[in-house]
């Protein structure tokens, strides 16, 4: 299936400000049931759900928090639970939105912190009542299946301290992730909690956007994209002309010059957004070579853009999605090597059921990332990736019913890309943020965007 791509003057998304959602009590103990349901068809005793900065989102889904700076362990029974801390955060347990025993674990602390109580990882891990014959699963964040389901991405002196009570390790991160995760499937109120941080990121990357001139510098621009006080998913990107000089991937004191390559990314929970092209108002303003880059690269994966909106349903597999974009943006020529879509949540990428082969459903309360890379040698990447929600006509009943006012959203988001920039969505497609698909490939043209032609 292919479509027409025309570059034409379009009217700009609306800037949206929406307040912060936290988790109910009831999603709370949604998501406890859905693990401890996961936990019983595998036959495990208990977990241990390993955290620390980068590697929190498993242990966050259940306690509302993660360990800011230190390591954390959640040991989760079947019918009791225990939170492992080191010194700074232990306070945090009292406010856990899982009840549990709080442990001190000094060496879970920041290097040359007191040590006082230092005991053996394994006497915490007993005193967690991890005890001799029982069946371990250990979360990390990675699936390791295809490895081994005794493989463990956590740190070793963990796993040594599990084995020194004589237990039986397995990788249980696919209770959380993966075909049957428990957190690839979001309620209303969960969606309604993810939104706002795919609106901060939407209105930040149209701030920065709109602020682009000749001479501005990196961190100018990127400062635009700062918002609510709000924790990176993603380390935030402003670059331009040539990427990762000196090895630096944070943005600078460069000044933006006519006919610079442009990459921007920001992303908060929930998801990010992000846009790349070229620092130019009009393709006389390129080089040369470069000249053809609307027919040669931009506007073929805004055509996959289009594609993957109009294709996507709930009920599809993963491998009828990722054949819809080899089709109109073959992966040989545009080389693009990561899955055309994946799964957000607390981080910015959960897992992906879009792969070749793969016979995964999608399904209703999935949070997509439209993630489509294409690179040719010599040209300016395109990016113009948001997030959507898959929400069949029961979710968005039910989204009617809970939440009107996100359903208002929905539908007014819906209007604009259809309206305007004539790409006719799927019904189950729930756009998170006004900015889904809104793409300017000359990026100090602040009035032409890319649309479908009706023709």
């Amino acid at each position: 299936m292919k479509v027409k791509v025309i570059l034409k003057n379009v009217e700009q998304p609306v800037l949206e400000y929406i307040e912060p959602v936290l988790l109910s009590d009831a999603t709370i103990k949604e998501r406890k049931e859905k693990v401890l349901q996961r936990m019983q068809q595998r036959k495990l005793d208990a977990i241990v759900i390993y955290a620390d900065m980068e590697h929190a989102s498993n242990f966050e889904y259940l306690c509302g928090f993660v360990p800011r700076f230190e390591e954390a362990l959640l040991v989760l029974h079947l019918n009791k639970s225990f939170l492992l801390l080191g010194n700074e955060v232990l306070g945090m347990a009292k406010h856990s939105r899982l009840l549990s025993k709080a442990i001190h674990v000094p060496q879970f602390s920041l290097p040359d912190q007191p040590l006082e109580g230092y005991r053996s990882l394994s006497s915490y891990l007993e005193e967690a009542e991890i005890t001799s014959g029982m069946k371990i699963g250990v979360v990390g964040w990675k699936k390791l299946s295809y490895i081994s389901d005794r493989t463990f991405d956590v740190p070793h002196y963990i796993v040594e301290a599990l084995l020194q009570n004589q237990t039986d390790l397995v990788n249980a991160t696919d209770i959380f992730i993966g075909d049957n995760g428990a957190r690839t499937i979001n309620n209303v109120n969960e969606i309604r909690h993810y939104e706002y941080g795919q609106v901060l990121a939407a209105n930040g990357m149209l701030e920065a956007m709109n602020a682009l001139e000749e001479g501005k510098t990196e961190r100018e621009i990127a400062s635009l994209m700062e918002k609510d006080g709000q924790r990176h998913s993603v380390v935030t990107v402003c670059s331009f002309g040539q990427r990762f000089e000196n090895a630096n991937i944070y943005p600078g004191v460069k000044k933006a010059q006519i006919g610079d390559e442009l990459s921007m990314t920001v992303g908060y929970k929930g998801g990010l957004s992000s846009r790349a092209g070229y620092l130019v108002k009009q393709a006389d303003e390129l080089r040369e070579e470069v000249r053809d880059y609307i027919d040669v690269l931009a506007g073929p994966y805004f055509s996959a853009i289009a594609v993957w909106l109009e294709q996507i349903h709930v009920g599809m597999t993963g491998q009828e999605l990722y054949h819809q974009i080899e089709q109109v943006l073959p992966k040989e020529k545009y080389r693009w090597s990561l899955n055309p879509g994946h799964l957000c949540a607390d981080e910015e990428w959960l897992c992906s059921p879009v792969k070749q082969d793969s016979t995964v459903k999608l399904e209703n309360g999935m949070l997509f990332q439209i993630d489509i890379i294409p690179s040719l040698q010599g040209y300016a990447k395109a990016s113009c990736e948001n997030g959507i929600v898959l929400a069949d006509n029961h979710l968005r009943k039910e989204i009617q019913r809970q939440d009107p006012d996100m359903w208002k959203r929905f539908c007014e988001r819906r209007q604009y890309i259809e309206n305007v920039l004539n790409i006719k969505l799927n019904p189950d497609v729930m756009p998170l943020s006004s900015s889904v698909a809104y793409l300017r490939p000359y990026l100090l043209n602040k009035n032409e965007a890319f649309c479908i032609s009706k023709d």
